[in-house]
């Protein structure tokens, strides 16, 4: 008989360490699953959706029959292509309830030979623990800047630098601003959004304080939960005061790669809150390829939205570092040497 784990055991042994397969059909696993984990369907979701409509329209014993005759001339292959994932003849699975999928696949691959971890509830037990697990209290210290102030690149170096970061712009696959989804991968769901973001913190060290960039709570379209969110309000900021030119030529860098078809875009998004006149002026700038112009424009409209929302937080611990250029390796030294300070104190 298989192995069955309650979800804190099952994800202690297997998340980030073990095969995990997802037993569910292609959409369910599209919509969110366990990071790190392949997707080993019985049905197709053309296949699950006539089960399901057997099962409501005619009732239980009908829907297992049919269900059957589809998996039935699969079962070799998965448990071929099981043996093949399998690392130390053993592999975790899980379906939605932790029930029927789950407990016939386990079944079928451990008289085959393999050992099988199964997750007790499936899924939704994996996601109520998810969800919970935003209330969980860390120390946190949040990265402020206005907009072109590189927190993103300070932020992948501290930690290479072995500074524990939670990289939320990463994870939502979206810089945060209208130019956000420039040379990004398309956003994930917000479901799996708050799994990867779970995985990630389940991941970081408990003795160090966790670095996170200042963000509002919409990334693109994805929602940061809000019990972390409410813990990022409250948390030390350490605000990074670099010259407005400093911060225009990073951006020139940052986006100047891409056309200026996707740059008048995204200035068009905001035209409304750059005003008339100002858009158009920045939008002629990009056709005449000066794209300096176009960033201290609109740097004009964010640098006011981000001093809005800083000045209304409850929260006043704020410590402002002035530097006179964008020097990485300074930066990351003077903000390593303020983290210790103020863990100390925290």
């Amino acid at each position: 008989m298989s192995n069955c784990l309650a979800i804190e055991e099952y994800l202690a042994a297997c998340l980030g360490k073990e095969v995990i397969l997802d037993v569910r059909s292609p959409n369910e696993f599209e919509q969110g699953h366990i990071p790190g984990a392949i997707n080993f369907p019985l049905f197709s979701n053309e296949e699950r959706a006539e089960v399901g409509t057997i099962y409501k329209k005619i009732g239980k014993d009908k829907a297992i029959e049919r269900g059957l005759e589809i998996v039935g001339p699969k079962l070799s292959s998965f448990v071929v292509d099981a043996k093949k994932l399998a690392v130390n003849n053993t592999v975790f699975i899980y379906c939605w309830r932790g029930g029927m999928r789950s407990g016939s696949l386990a079944w079928l691959l451990e008289m085959s030979g393999l050992n099988v971890v199964r997750l007790s509830g499936g899924y939704k037990s994996f996601r109520n623990y998810v969800l919970n697990s935003f209330q969980t209290k860390h120390s946190l210290l949040i990265l402020g800047g206005k907009t072109g102030s590189g927190k993103t690149i300070v932020l992948e170096e501290l930690e290479k630098l072995g500074a524990a970061v939670l990289n939320l712009e990463k994870l939502a696959n979206h810089k945060g601003s209208a130019f956000g989804a420039i040379g990004e991968k398309p956003q994930p769901t917000q479901e799996q959004f708050e799994n990867e973001l779970f995985a990630q913190l389940q991941s970081l060290p408990k003795n160090k304080p966790i670095w996170v960039e200042d963000e509002s709570r919409l990334i693109g379209k994805k929602i940061i939960p809000l019990g972390l969110w409410e813990q990022m309000r409250e948390s030390p900021i350490l605000y990074l005061e670099l010259p407005v030119e400093e911060r225009a030529n990073y951006l020139v860098n940052e986006y100047g790669k891409y056309g200026k078809d996707v740059l008048i875009q995204s200035i068009e998004k905001i035209t409304a809150r750059l005003g008339s006149e100002q858009a158009k002026e920045s939008i002629d700038a990009i056709n005449n390829n000066d794209l300096k112009t176009a960033c201290l424009n609109t740097l004009r409209y964010y640098d006011k939205t981000y001093l809005h929302g800083l000045n209304k937080r409850e929260n006043k611990n704020i410590l402002k570092i002035e530097f006179d250029n964008f020097e990485l390796s300074s930066i990351c030294k003077l903000l390593i040497e303020k983290e210790k300070e103020i863990y100390e104190r925290i």
